[in-house]
């Protein structure tokens, strides 16, 4: 029997924090919030208090169909702050009547039809790991609710190894594509935060960002072709290493949120697993030196797997630093030569600009085939904390604070200004909701020649019974900055249903328009995720 999801927060049952690492994480944040913790204990199966499903299932659909109580709960909401208060509070809104889980693209097509015949909504669920309200039902819609779970579509179905090209599910998890790709000596190395529990069809649906932190940033530069059911057919786009033949179809189908079809398979390029690793580790005295150094970098065409700029204080929470310091964590890698000279290059450029490195900054050697790289330990407990990251705010949250993140991308002529109004503009709504004193924090996860991808945390005192109220103004206060400072509503997290007042001012009117008419022609009847992206 596989490992247990968590219906109510991140990840897997017995995976979350032990009790020495919960005591060293409200150690840490107390400095910063002046709150008492009390650990509020999770929802069990048995407290699951559901409406009665609105759908009967047809017989032909019933062996993969579910109307089970804990199936809908766990299909109701995302992994946000948000969705771990709601279930922490055991209120699940708007749960899915039921959880179709076909056993292949037939299925979902026969999904489609049946909803279409029922008058239902249908919303395609991969990882469920949304962070912005991107596999929620919509609240002004009454219809019932199909949650079209891809988790039996899950197998690399072909390797083309003379292309380095894979046709692969887009049920398939992070760890799953990995594992099976590993025979081949291939890789897709894409590894978002929450590769753990995500599929590809998810990161192809909301342009997820990856493990390169510069060069090849988003799943978008490895989509060779994608297929999709829509409830007018099928979907499919030629497979091609490039093409310069009018609008790329992928990119419609890139980013779609599931609006315009369920994303069924995908030829994906792929890449030579690494046997060469470097790393450093830059410290400064201003994290404005530290990410001008990281625009060094980029600039200078050295291309960096990781290029992350942390603030002190973000190195203290996540035990990569003591505080003092604010670090530049480079990167390099290649399943061809050594990378010591780019590696020297970029400790030079650090220097150049104010820094100073680590003893051990890092040094070329064989892949072992654990993922990590030499370095002087500091870039170790910042990967192991970057992946549990999400264990942490599920207990954060437990602890009865307000944990979230939001994360944009603007270009580095307005970099430095924005960065202070933003922070700014947080701050000052943290300290209007009395959700202060507060840690608000900021890092780099990606970086271009022409700008970068600012990420900031929050972690605030909450009131017990008005979280999400002082969240819903926060939230609201950011998006305004970002929006003002001509940043993007997200970078890598996707727009869901959080983002939608953002992505309205981002985008150009008239785009709407042709994103409408394109949904017209694919869901007349607007039953794929509605609301999402936008409104019928």
């Amino acid at each position: 029997m596989g490992r247990l999801r968590r219906f109510w927060g991140w990840g897997y049952e017995h995976e979350g924090l032990s009790a020495s690492e919960q005591r060293s994480l409200a150690e840490r944040v107390q400095p910063f919030i002046d709150a008492s913790f009390v650990a509020r204990e999770p929802p069990t199966p048995s407290e699951i208090s559901l409406p009665a499903p609105r759908l009967d299932v047809p017989d032909a659909l019933a062996a993969w169909c579910s109307r089970d109580d804990f199936a809908r709960a766990g299909h109701t909401y995302g992994k946000s702050f948000r969705d771990v208060v709601r279930s922490l509070d055991r209120t699940w809104e708007h749960p899915p009547d039921v959880v179709a889980s076909p056993p292949d693209e037939a299925g979902v097509a026969a999904v489609l039809e049946w909803a279409s015949d029922a008058g239902a909504i249908v919303i395609p669920y991969g990882g469920g790991s949304s962070v912005v309200g991107g596999v929620e039902a919509p609240r002004d819609d009454d219809r019932p609710v199909v949650s079209c779970d891809l988790e039996h579509l899950n197998k690399v179905l072909e390797v083309d190894r003379v292309s380095r090209a894979a046709l692969i599910q887009a049920g398939t998890l992070g760890p799953d594509l990995e594992a099976q790709l590993r025979p081949f000596d291939l890789t897709l190395r894409h590894f978002p935060q929450s590769f753990e529990v995500s599929s590809l069809g998810g990161w192809i649906a909301t342009r997820a960002g990856g493990h390169f932190a510069s060069l090849h940033t988003h799943i978008d530069d490895f989509v060779e072709s994608v297929r999709a059911v829509t409830p007018a057919g099928q979907w499919e786009s030629r497979r091609l290493p490039g093409s310069g033949a009018g609008p790329a179809p992928d990119r419609l189908m890139l980013g779609s949120e599931g609006i315009l079809g369920v994303i069924t398979q995908a030829w994906m390029r792929l890449q030579d697993r690494p046997t060469f690793r470097a790393s450093a580790v830059g410290r400064f005295a201003t994290f404005g030196e530290a990410a001008h150094a990281a625009k060094a970098l980029v600039q200078a065409g050295l291309w960096p797997s990781n290029c992350r700029v942390l603030e002190a204080a973000e190195a203290w929470m996540t035990g990569a630093g003591d505080g003092s310091e604010h670090l530049l964590l480079a990167g390099f890698e290649s399943a061809d030569h050594p990378v010591e000279v780019p590696l020297a290059r970029a400790t030079e450029l650090v220097r150049d600009h104010g820094g100073t490195c680590a003893p051990k900054g890092g040094s070329s050697r064989p892949d072992e085939g654990d993922g990590k790289d030499a370095s002087d330990g500091a870039a170790d407990r910042w990967r192991s904390a970057f992946l549990r990251a999400p264990y942490f705010r599920d207990e954060i949250v437990r602890l009865g604070l307000i944990n979230e993140t939001f994360e944009t991308a603007i270009t580095w002529d307005r970099f430095d200004g924005f960065v202070d109004d933003v922070r700014r503009a947080t701050e000052e709504a943290l300290q209007s909701v009395g959700a202060w004193p507060a840690l608000v924090t900021c890092r780099l996860t990606h970086v271009y020649p022409d700008g970068a991808a600012p990420y900031f945390t929050i972690v605030a005192p909450g009131h017990p019974t008005g979280r999400l109220e002082q969240w819903r103004v926060v939230k609201t206060a950011t998006m305004e900055a970002v929006n003002r400072g001509g940043g993007t509503a997200t970078h890598h997290h996707a727009v869901g249903r959080d983002h939608r007042p953002g992505y309205d001012c981002e985008r150009p009117d008239l785009f709407a328009a042709q994103l409408r008419a394109a949904k017209r022609v694919v869901d007349p009847s607007f039953l794929l995720n509605p609301g999402v992206l936008i409104d019928p």
